[in-house]
C-alpha cells in the first residue's frame, strides 16, 4: 500500500504550545515548530510521508485576515499539486471553527483538508496534541474523507465545519456541533463515519476575498441601547450581524434602529447567541429588511456575508437563500 502523501501547514495554537512544566495553567502558544512537531509524529510510527510548511506560529485569537490568505494559497497549492493525498492544518482552538468555515467555502471539496488543535501544551501532563494529531492522519488518509467540506478533528470526533463550536475552554472534550454533533469518531487505528460524503466533486463555493467588505457584529444583551449599537457602525459598514438573544431578538430601540439601516440598503441578520440556535424568518422580517440565519453561528454568519458581498451578491433575498440552504 502506498504511504499516504500529507501536507502540513502550521499555524501555531496550544499544539506547539508549551509552559515549561508538566503541571503549570499558563502556557505559551505557538512555541514548537513545524519540523519539530513532525518530529513527534514521525517517533510514533505513523505510515505516512509528510511535507511540512510552517505559516505562522501564533495563538489563535491573533489571526486574522493577512494570515488567512497566506494560509488558503498554502492549502490551495497542496490541493492542486497531484503528489498530495491531503492536507492537515494545525491551528489554536480559539477561532479554528472560523478558519474551518472561511476554508469550507472556498476551497474546493475534492481532497481532504483536516484541521486540528489541541486542549493542552506539548508539556502537560495528559496532553492530547499528539493523539489529535494522529487521528487527524487517520482521517486525512481515508478514502471517504474527501467530498465533505473542511473537517476538524478533536478529542477523538470530527465535526464538518458548518457544525463545529468550542464549548469548553478547559476540557480535552471541548467542542461540540450544531445543528449535527460529530459526523466520525476516530482514534489513531480506526475510523468510523456517520453518513456519506455529501459535497464529492463540488468546487470552491466562493472565491477567497479581496479586499474584505466591512460587516459588524453586535451582542445582544438586556440594556442594550441604540446608542450603544449605532458606535459599532462605520461608513465602511456593509452589513450587520445580530448576535441576540432568544431566536435573534433584540431591544425594540435598537430594533427600530437597525430597521432603518436596513431600509437604507444595508444588510441585517438577524442570529443568536445561544448556544445551540435554529433562527428561522420571523413575519416581522419582511417589513423590518432583516435576513435569518438558520443554524449558523454569528461569527460563521459574518463571514458567509463577507464572502457573498465581495463576490458581488449583495441582494437580501440571494443571501437569504445562501443562509436557508445551510
Amino acid at each position: 500500500m502506498t504511504q499516504p502523501r500529507i501536507t502540513v501547514l502550521a499555524t501555531g495554537g496550544t499544539i506547539a504550545g508549551k509552559a515549561g512544566s508538566a503541571t503549570r495553567h499558563d502556557y505559551r502558544p505557538g512555541q514548537i515548530g513545524i519540523d519539530e512537531l513532525l518530529g513527534q509524529v514521525s517517533a510514533l510510527g505513523i505510515d505516512s510521508q509528510f511535507r511540512g510548511q510552517q505559516i505562522a506560529n501564533i495563538g489563535s485569537e491573533d489571526i486574522g485576515e493577512q494570515i488567512w490568505a497566506q494560509l488558503h494559497r498554502a492549502a490551495l497549492a497542496a490541493i492542486n499539486d497531484p503528489a498530495c493525498n491531503g492536507v492537515i492544518i494545525t491551528h489554536g482552538t480559539d477561532t479554528v471553527e472560523e478558519t474551518a468555515f472561511l476554508f469550507d467555502q472556498t476551497l474546493p471539496a475534492d481532497k481532504p483538508v483536516v484541521m486540528v488543535g489541541a486542549m493542552r501544551p506539548a508539556d502537560a501532563v495528559g496532553s492530547d496534541g499528539l493523539r489529535n494529531f494522529a487521528n487527524a492522519v487517520q482521517v486525512v488518509s481515508d478514502g471517504d474523507a474527501a467530498g465533505r467540506g473542511v473537517l476538524v478533528v478533536m478529542g477523538d470526533k470530527v465535526f464538518a465545519a458548518r457544525d463545529i463550536r468550542k464549548a469548553r475552554t478547559a476540557s480535552a472534550d471541548a467542542f461540540a456541533g450544531y445543528p449535527r454533533d460529530e459526523i466520525g469518531l476516530v482514534r489513531p487505528s480506526k475510523l468510523e463515519w456517520f453518513g456519506a460524503p455529501w459535497r464529492s466533486g463540488e468546487e470552491a463555493r466562493f472565491a477567497y476575498p479581496d479586499p474584505w467588505p466591512e460587516v459588524a457584529l453586535i451582542y445582544i444583551y438586556a440594556g442594550i441601547t441604540a446608542d450603544v449599537a449605532a458606535r459599532q457602525i462605520t461608513g465602511k459598514t456593509r452589513a450587520v450581524i445580530v448576535a441576540g438573544v432568544g431566536e435573534g431578538n433584540m431591544p425594540e430601540a435598537v430594533r427600530d434602529y437597525l430597521a432603518g439601516l436596513a431600509k437604507a440598503g444595508m444588510i441585517v441578520v438577524r442570529a443568536s447567541r445561544v448556544e445551540e440556535a435554529l433562527v428561522d424568518r420571523a413575519p416581522s422580517d419582511d417589513e423590518l429588511g432583516f435576513i435569518a440565519v438558520r443554524a449558523l453561528r454569528p461569527a460563521k454568519a459574518r463571514i458567509l456575508v463577507q464572502l457573498m458581498l465581495a463576490s458581488g451578491k449583495a441582494d437580501r433575498v440571494a443571501i437569504q437563500a445562501e443562509f436557508d440552504r445551510r
